[in-house]
């Protein structure tokens, strides 16, 4: 087929996407009236309209047109337990009676701490926030004042919250004015080049382990270490971005590489469903927030220890998140990546995934179309019942089966070899 026909597949796909979903396009066009664009969070925005979900249930979503899909996005890593989880649900509810907000210092706060302080080599105390995006942008302050510099060293494809992405990139998004340094990823010459150029200038270096939003790019362990290096060379402090990748083991990708940085920020799902952030690392780094030393940094935040928050996230910590629950997840997605890659190379199909464990990215291969090409695969996936990132995201959950896994893996390549026919 020519490039015209993936257009028109495109579009035939899109319509009968509609013609399905009315209730969703109504839910949407009301959305309109109140929310730009009809929502509070870009990345679940699908085009041409996004589906609108009523509720969920163990792995399975339901949209208010009544359809049922299997969710292999997780909310973006974050929905790890499923959308229901009986542990966590007890928990809750008995925390329910203790009180909504307390405003004061919790046990359930402290014992979080120490079990997030006990799984990651890089931190000896620990600080908590709302977010991801809040925990970096703390973390980051945090190392420049340590350092007592101003530029900050990202790294292309990087995305370290919804104020802190797209670098190097030509678009429009928001970014927190930092003095940013941007490199290579996974180049360790270019990025030696760049750092040693503004070496007494750097204070902090910030990396994630694996690029996540970008496409799920692990990064070479070479790489990793020679961040570490250098960073110890020149005097800056070296921050992972372990908010998705800290679901590969107990202590995150730093634990399994051996590679320990100066700080480290994770988020998602350790407030067990809630929002949650943390940043944590060197004890010398992180006492300047010890509320007893003189001239101390003031950091507050209303729901920084939320009780609910703090009983979902420690009771997530003590009986879910445990190493042999992490194993068998993170063994099922390497399983699902190695075994799509083999058939899109057996049948040539222009697909290719990438990842780590229980985190992956379906990427389209074509030279051209990237963008459609993709979106007539995501509609070919819902028409057989499972939901990914329209950007290709595909991440697994507690609650998902091997079969799940199984049927998922098969309407993947269904969807592969539709696409190819239309080219």
């Amino acid at each position: 087929m020519t490039t015209t026909t993936l257009s028109e597949a495109l579009s035939a796909a899109r319509q009968s996407y509609a013609s399905k979903n009315p209730n969703s396009l109504k839910a949407y066009e009301r959305a309109t009236e109140s929310l730009p664009g009809g929502g509070t969070r870009s990345s679940i925005f699908i085009h041409p309209f996004p589906l609108f979900i009523e509720r969920g249930e163990g792995s399975e979503i339901i949209d208010v047109d009544g359809h049922r899909y299997l969710d292999f996005v997780s909310d973006f890593t974050s929905g790890i337990y499923g959308k229901t989880n009986p542990v966590l649900k007890k928990a809750i509810i008995e925390g329910l009676d203790n009180g909504l907000q307390l405003g004061a210092h919790t046990l359930p706060e402290s014992s979080l701490s120490s079990i997030l302080c006990s799984r990651f080599p890089s931190m000896d105390l620990v600080r908590f926030a709302n977010s991801g995006t809040e925990a970096n942008i703390l973390a980051i302050s945090t190392g420049l004042h340590y350092t007592g510099r101003k530029k900050v060293v990202v790294f292309e494809g990087g995305y370290h919250g919804s104020v802190l992405s797209h670098f190097g990139e030509d678009v429009g998004d928001l970014k927190v004015p930092y003095d940013f340094v941007v490199c290579p990823y996974n180049d360790i010459t270019g990025t030696e080049l760049m750092i040693r150029k503004y070496a007494e200038e750097v204070g902090v270096i910030i990396v994630e382990p694996m690029i996540g939003a970008g496409g799920c790019i692990p990064g070479d362990p070479e790489f990793l270490q020679s961040l570490r290096d250098l960073s110890t060379e020149i005097g800056a402090v070296l921050i992972f971005d372990e908010v998705q990748t800290a679901r590969l083991s107990t202590g995150g990708r730093q634990k399994i590489l051996g590679i320990t940085p100066d700080m480290t920020t994770v988020g998602k799902f350790f407030g067990g469903g809630f929002a949650f952030g943390a940043f944590g690392g060197k004890k010398e780094i992180m006492n300047l927030f010890d509320a007893r030393q003189p001239n101390s940094i003031s950091h507050g935040g209303t729901f920084n220890n939320s009780p609910l928050t703090m009983i979902a996230g420690l009771t997530a910590v003590r009986h879910i998140l445990t190493e042999e629950n992490l194993r068998k997840l993170n063994e099922l997605g390497d399983s699902l990546r190695k075994n799509l890659n083999k058939v899109f190379d057996d049948e040539k199909l222009p697909f290719k995934m990438t990842g780590l464990g229980s985190i992956n990215q379906l990427h389209y291969t074509s030279p051209t179309q990237k963008r459609e090409g993709l979106d007539l695969f995501f509609f070919h996936l819902l028409d057989r019942g499972y939901w990914i990132a329209q950007r290709g995201l595909v991440s697994l959950n507690f609650a998902m089966t091997e079969n799940e896994v199984k049927g998922f893996n098969d309407a993947v390549v269904e969807a592969a070899r539709g696409v190819k026919n239309s080219l």
